[in-house]
């Protein structure tokens, strides 16, 4: 037996129990006729005793061996600690150590295994091994168990039922970048790996599953940022003859669950946005609305003048920072320089000062007087004490250049607070996107979503002004999950690849097995995909989703520590039929 019990778990009421204790050696401190030993596994630290008086002399001898990770066993005695350590579980007591086993050395690691390590990002990476022992990461990893745990649970008390579905499948053009993997036994033909199971959760439905879900691993070859891998997990849903009142309901009911389960916080209202008013009042599709700042449109209140940056702008917009006129010239200028940044795109900003007194300051006072600047506080909402940050330019461009700068003040202001938790849909998305370089349309979701009821048709005339009967939940300012109704009869889908530019040809060698399905018999269906990886970050308190995965990539899309992707040698290249381009 290696342990009777683990490091965490002794307590004073053990006093004079004899144990049996396995783990890791974080640290030991040798006063010469005394050495104490912290012993660690992933429940605890347990602190060890060696004395001159009580233990053997050749234990002794050990005992100063002991490195720090060297993997030990010991048998002893709990005993009350004279200097009682409160910060540990364990505190109260320590092991009179009557037995040593040395069950492996270990050479010194490259950092310390301490919550704050001197470790920088690249060395963690690459003994991420080493990294998992340090508790911030294990807490993280038991941390998304314990979400996946209630996720199966809400789901299967809803009478979800889990099915596996292929992760060798048919590469398509739609979306991002597959991952392809060569077939040894199909020469020159590759499988790809798969960015969503969604043709398969819908065949589910054609087989009247009902009720499927899945936690899925995804791949998408694609540039990384903080919150993306190229490996990622879903939590992916499917439910037949259902609305979208139906498939939002249940999902609340799960981001409720997780919500009080997990961070013991009740959510009552998960207000509904339309997607054209999220660009409207926030700049995005996914708003933070933890906090103010909405959007005030400018145009009627700001091109009347001889200003010509709004006169020529399609949009004047602006924001109301609360206390911002606290802000010094050069802390403004700091700003200005934030937003003039490649990653941001702006040209500038205008800005007003509320002062205290009613009256305003801003940096256009040669072309606007002061009922103009007021105008522009109403429009805003600002108060006295606030700044007025404005941008123009061309719609879209600096809504985003807008929504980009409030989710940065907000932080600076301190507003984003991880521990306040503000859920909301986003509906009524546009079922296609223009591609502004090639003039094609495209599918904002996938070309499997359904039109809302009624809107087919203007497909023909304005496909740009057609809703979809999709849905995304967003939480914290970041999307955690998102879907649809989907199409479920073969004529509508096929008008739908149609206006996709696919030919007849191109959509039945593509999805041929899908379509021919819906002839015999496909319900209703719809569905919704959360990202775990996010969900549980943002449920943590974070918003990168690195240390909540237990071996990730780095932001080139390279696990650094086993070295991969790597090249293949000759002979497994000849047996796929491959050749590399020289």
């Amino acid at each position: 037996m290696y342990r009777s019990h683990n490091n965490g778990s002794l307590r004073a009421s053990d006093i004079n129990t004899e144990v049996t204790l396995s783990g890791w050696v974080q640290k030991s401190r040798n006063k010469g006729f005394m050495i104490w030993v912290d012993l660690r596994d992933r429940y605890g630290i347990t602190q060890l005793i060696f004395d001159e008086e009580r233990t053997p002399k050749n234990m002794m001898e050990q005992a100063r061996t002991l490195g720090r990770e060297f993997v030990i066993q010991v048998t002893g005695t709990v005993i009350e600690r004279s200097s009682k350590n409160p910060n540990l579980p364990t505190g109260d007591v320590e092991i009179l150590v009557s037995k040593l086993t040395i069950l492996n050395k270990a050479l010194t690691p490259p950092f310390t295994i301490e919550d704050e390590t001197d470790g920088g990002e690249d060395v963690r990476m690459k003994y991420r091994y080493l990294d998992i022992r340090r508790n911030p990461v294990k807490n993280s990893l038991i941390f998304r168990h314990k979400v996946a745990m209630e996720v199966r649970k809400y789901l299967s008390n809803q009478d979800f039922i889990e099915v596996e579905t292929p992760y060798l499948i048919k590469s398509t053009p739609e979306g991002a970048r597959d991952f392809v993997v060569p077939s040894r036994m199909n020469q020159g033909q590759f499988y790809a790996l798969p960015q969503s199971p969604q043709t398969f959760k819908q065949l589910l439905m054609v087989g009247g599953m009902d009720k499927y879900f899945q936690i899925v691993k995804c791949f998408r070859d694609e540039d990384l940022r903080a919150d993306r891998q190229p490996e990622f997990t879903q939590i992916d849903c499917e439910m037949a003859f259902v609305e979208q009142e139906d498939i939002l309901n249940v999902f609340e009911g799960l981001t409720r669950h997780l919500l009080k389960e997990v961070n013991g916080v009740e959510i009552e209202k998960f207000p509904r946005m339309l997607y054209d008013d999220a660009m409207r009042r926030y700049g995005n599709d996914k708003p933070d609305i933890r906090f103010g700042m909405e959007f005030g449109e400018l145009n009627d209140v700001a091109q009347h003048k001889e200003f010509n940056v709004f006169n020529n702008a399609e949009l004047v917009v602006g924001i109301a920072v609360p206390g911002g006129n606290s802000y010094t010239r050069k802390e403004i200028d700091q700003l200005i320089d934030w937003v003039r940044r490649p990653q941001v795109g702006a040209l500038g900003m205008v800005y007003a000062r509320c002062n205290d007194d009613g009256s305003y300051k801003s940096s256009v006072d040669k072309f606007y007087d002061q009922d103009d600047l007021a105008k522009w506080a109403e429009v805003t909402g600002a108060k006295k004490g606030d700044l007025i940050c404005v941008l123009s330019g061309d719609t879209n461009k600096v809504r985003a250049q807008l929504s980009a700068l409030r989710m940065e003040l907000a932080t600076r202001l301190g507003l984003r607070d991880p521990k306040v938790f503000a859920p909301l849909w986003v509906i009524d998305f546009p079922l296609l996107e223009l591609d502004e370089e090639t003039g094609h349309y495209h599918a904002m979701h996938h070309p499997f979503t359904s039109p809302k009821p009624g809107q087919l048709e203007l497909l023909a005339t304005d496909p740009g002004a057609v809703k979809a009967n999709a849905y995304d939940l967003v939480l914290n300012g970041n999307e955690i999950g998102g879907g649809s109704i989907r199409i479920h009869d073969k004529k509508t889908q096929a008008l739908m690849f149609d206006y996709l530019g696919f030919t007849p040809e191109e959509a039945k060698a593509q999805f041929g097995f899908l379509m021919d399905a819906f002839q015999y018999g496909a319900p209703p269906h719809g569905g919704l995909a959360f990202g775990l990886d996010r969900l549980v970050a943002i449920l943590g308190g974070q918003e990168t989703i690195r240390d909540f995965i237990a071996f990730p990539k780095n932001n080139s899309g390279r696990d650094v520590m086993i070295d991969a992707p790597a090249a293949i040698d000759e002979e497994q290249l000849q047996e796929l039929n491959l050749k590399l381009r020289k």
